[in-house]
């Protein structure tokens, strides 16, 4: 496989995966949450992904509209750490956010 092919299946693989977690990338880089060198660094890891196969077959068997996130990465995925760090932050933000409406 190309080089340009290899990072673009690899690309797409990381944006599902963020996407069935109920993550959104671009929004994270556009909220500055998330720089264009962490997408990068994150990209790297998962072109070393020893299981790429297993994760395209993992990702098909989620929900495709997103609407049931799944709780998290599989145990070979070499983005799990931040995937991790994204929905917890994400959490903190929701709960942030129902607590200054609620006026606590």
């Amino acid at each position: 496989m190309s080089d340009a092919r290899n990072l673009n299946r690899h690309a797409a693989m990381m944006n599902r995966m963020a996407q069935v977690l109920g993550i959104d990338l671009t929004a994270e880089m556009a909220q500055g949450r998330m720089s264009g060198s962490d997408w990068k660094d994150a990209l790297i890891r998962c072109t070393g992904c020893a299981a790429p196969e297993q994760c395209t077959l993992w990702l098909s068997a989620q929900d495709p509209e997103g609407e049931t996130p799944a709780t998290e990465t599989p145990h070979y995925c070499e983005n799990r750490l931040m995937m991790k760090r994204l929905r917890a932050e994400k959490a903190a933000r929701r709960i942030l956010e129902v607590q200054s409406e609620g006026g606590m």
